[in-house]
């Protein structure tokens, strides 16, 4: 990817020239930054730092990176950044209940507990929750779902991208849509959430702390902290500290309606057992 730039670079635009040397001279510092975070510092848009990342052959940005890391990056690190080749079972376990211990411990300083408490609200507040998430989002936005669903919320997961943009599309502004997103910059995701927005939803969202596209379309934005540079194959650390969000909001709005909660609760844990032998 990088000989591609150069490749490019003598026949590119200002802008274009001015994110390519960016890039560049900031390689390793690159694969650890959002669209965003690079369109401000090369003096950008986010728009151009993409036409860029099109013109290299790739469909947007992360795929860039993940081109930057492989040509960086030791085979290991897309397992784990913390791992090595000869680390033995123990140090392996060790570094991954680390990893994630670090990120849990992260993601409670990084909460902040207004945005909670308004997304409490809005919840509380809305017709129904539509909860979108794709990739490895998409199993922490089923998991929310059936959560929401235990506790009596009328709410839906969508996983598929066509789907999330009709739904998104046909939101009112009674509804609450909760997206779960750890880069912010996923196109699906993305593009859902500014369709909600724009149809008037009252817009959450489940995202690493930092700047990125999707700040623009969430009216309420709950962090997480994961110490994850995002070319990994598929996420980590990020799942357990979005599923402990996921966690406290669902305990947040049980607590808020505790005896419709609990009723409901019971009448769903009756009708599971009937589940079980």
């Amino acid at each position: 990817m990088l000989d591609r730039i150069a490749a490019l670079r003598p026949n590119l635009p200002p802008t274009a020239g001015r994110i390519a040397d960016f890039i560049t001279a900031n390689a390793s510092d690159v694969v650890h930054m959002s669209v965003t975070e690079v369109a401000e510092r090369s003096g950008s848009s986010e728009g151009s730092v993409i036409s860029l990342c099109q013109q290299l052959g790739a469909r947007g940005f992360q795929q860039v990176k993940i081109a930057i890391a492989r040509d960086l990056v030791q085979p290991v690190q897309f397992i784990h950044e913390d791992l090595e080749p000869d680390d033995d079972l123990a140090t392996v376990v060790e570094k991954i209940f680390q990893s994630d211990l670090q990120a849990l411990h992260d993601t409670q300083k990084a909460l902040d507990l207004g945005q909670l408490a308004r997304a409490v609200a809005a919840i509380r507040k809305a017709s129904r929750v539509e909860v979108f998430g794709i990739g490895s989002a998409a199993t922490i936005a089923e998991d929310a779902n059936y959560r929401l669903l235990r506790i009596g919320i009328n709410s839906r997961a969508t996983v598929d991208s066509h789907v999330q943009a009709i739904t998104a599309a046909l939101c009112t502004p009674d509804v609450a849509v909760l997206t779960i997103s750890h880069s912010g910059s996923t196109i699906e995701t993305l593009t859902a959430t500014r369709l909600a927005k724009e149809a008037g939803a009252t817009t959450i969202a489940v995202t690493n702390f930092g700047k990125s596209p999707i700040l623009s379309y969430a009216d309420i934005v709950l962090n997480t902290l994961a110490r994850e540079t995002q070319f990994r194959t598929e996420a980590m650390t990020s799942r357990i500290a979005q599923l402990a969000i996921i966690d406290a909001l669902i305990a947040a709005l049980a607590l808020a309606d505790y005896d419709r909660a609990v009723a409901t609760i019971e009448r769903t844990f009756d009708v599971l057992s009937t589940k079980r032998v």
